[in-house]
């Protein structure tokens, strides 16, 4: 079974910012025993700023850019460091991979990161992942790591992606409020917005309501999702021998198949090049659960300038977002087959992700 297991900044980091090396040691242990019993790992792996934090004596006051660049930059090297002496000690090799969020908008790099991993996975190397934040400071960067090591999970084909936070996993209520309890599982397109709340980690950038979200995106794919606490003793152990007797929340996985393609086009939404308006039959059409494509005669309106393979967004006459596909036509050329019957699909089914 392949694994993608993601640690969270506030599971590595201590209450003054800086990084926890007993409690990186113990995770690099839990995993030492998951390959002892078979198990591929990829590790998602935040740290890299709280690492380099204490590296440096700043002489004067940086931007919060500047400061993500200079402590990830310093810190990227310790927490590798200590990595490879923390896994050398178990004979497991381990490799680093720095990505952006743009190197997923092309199947081509898609592709590229794919096959990287999957000749480290075949030769036992251990992938550890993080984005490489001394470049990544524009608007386009993933919202934190959950949502990377969801990318991750759905392009080297998991089976299941463990989300280790600082909290047991989502609660029916505030998790400050002793009433509240977890959520054990979470069925199949279940609404979770009633119970999350939209809090931002102390060291993370992204909350709850992220992790959900990606949560779902992933079971929707097929990949069973567990959220769980990443500072509890053996957690990932306890997962894998004793789930039943072990706090967390799990998003049971889509029991359809999902190709390899769509995989790619359904965490694509953020690099869409343009949108298709589109009337409410062919709306009603897409949303049947039938296997069928966009015909450019159910298009009203593209908006954006685009060329054919592009990502492009679909949206209803109310606005709201139907899918995400890859269009076989540039905007120019849609614009003129406004429409049009008897003309191919503007996205076929097969490259069509339905939200």
């Amino acid at each position: 079974m392949r694994i993608v297991i993601k640690v969270g900044s506030n599971v590595l980091t201590r209450k003054d910012g800086k990084l926890d090396i007993s409690r990186m040691s113990a995770i690099v242990d839990q995993i030492a025993w998951l390959r002892n019993k078979g198990y591929e790992v990829i590790l998602v792996s935040s740290g890299a700023v709280a690492s380099g934090r204490g590296e440096l004596k700043v002489e004067r006051k940086l931007g919060s850019v500047e400061q993500r660049q200079l402590f990830s930059a310093l810190g990227q090297v310790k927490l590798m460091n200590l990595y490879y002496d923390l896994f050398r000690e178990y004979h497991i090799p381990v490799g680093q991979i720095l990505t952006m969020k743009e190197n997923f908008s092309s199947r081509r790099e898609y592709l590229n990161q794919r096959a990287c991993m999957t000749v480290m996975l075949e030769n036992g190397v251990i992938p550890i992942v993080n984005e490489n934040d001394t470049v990544s400071v524009t608007e386009l960067m993933f919202t934190d790591n959950d949502e990377l090591s969801g990318l991750i999970a759905s392009m080297m084909d998991a089976q299941m992606l463990i989300i280790l936070s600082n909290i047991d996993g989502i609660y029916n209520g505030s998790p400050s409020d002793p009433d509240s309890q977890v959520i054990r599982i979470v069925g199949h397109g279940k609404d979770m917005s009633e119970y999350v709340q939209d809090e931002k980690s102390g060291f993370g950038r992204g909350g709850m309501m992220t992790k959900c979200n990606i949560a779902r995106k992933v079971a929707d794919e097929g990949i069973r999702v567990i959220i769980a606490n990443g500072r509890r003793d053996d957690i990932l152990v306890n997962l894998v021998s004793s789930p039943q007797n072990t706090l967390h929340t799990e998003f049971v996985p889509n029991e359809d198949n999902v190709s390899n393609v769509k995989k790619w086009i359904a965490h694509s939404g953020s690099f869409a090049k343009g949108t298709v308006h589109i009337n409410s039959r062919a709306a009603e059409a897409l949303r049947s659960g039938r296997a069928v494509s966009l015909l450019m005669v159910g298009v009203t309106l593209v908006d954006g300038v685009f060329e054919e393979g592009d990502i492009i967004t679909v949206m209803d006459e109310c606005g709201s977002v139907v899918g995400i596909g890859r269009s076989n036509y540039g905007s120019d050329e849609a614009r003129l087959l406004i429409g049009k019957h008897d003309v191919r699909p503007i996205v076929h089914y097969d490259y069509l992700y339905m939200e």
